[in-house]
């Protein structure tokens, strides 16, 4: 399934905050975890997360700090803001008012389909 470039920039914030949500993260895992969530169906490329992490830095919803891998290679780690916990909730309410919507017009579309044959 091809997923609309609109939709996909639209759900990336909420997402990646709901992620670094979850606990302390970086780019490449971050990356992961998004196409596990969306069953392989959401692809990301570096040029997309990696200005949204700095754009999320800048707004002071997540802050970051460098690390080490296992590796020892240098890694930059993001986690949540008191500020970006409270854009996760916003972020959180404006979807589940989405969904909800979608869920309505969509339920009742399908029944006037059925009625209708």
């Amino acid at each position: 399934m091809d997923i609309g470039k609109d939709l996909v920039a639209a759900s990336a914030t909420p997402l990646v905050l709901a992620i670094i949500g979850e606990g302390e993260s970086y780019g490449y895992a971050i990356n992961k975890r998004v196409g596990e969530l969306s069953s392989g169906e959401i692809q990301w490329t570096d040029g997309m997360l990696y200005p949204l992490l700095h754009r999320l830095e800048r707004n002071g919803y997540v802050e970051a700090i460098w690390g080490k891998s296992e590796t020892g290679r240098r890694r930059k780690y993001y986690h949540l803001t008191d500020r970006g916990r409270e854009e996760l909730a916003r972020q959180r309410h404006q979807w589940q008012v989405v969904d909800s919507a979608l869920r309505d017009i969509w339920g009742m579309t399908f029944n006037a389909v059925l009625q209708s044959t």
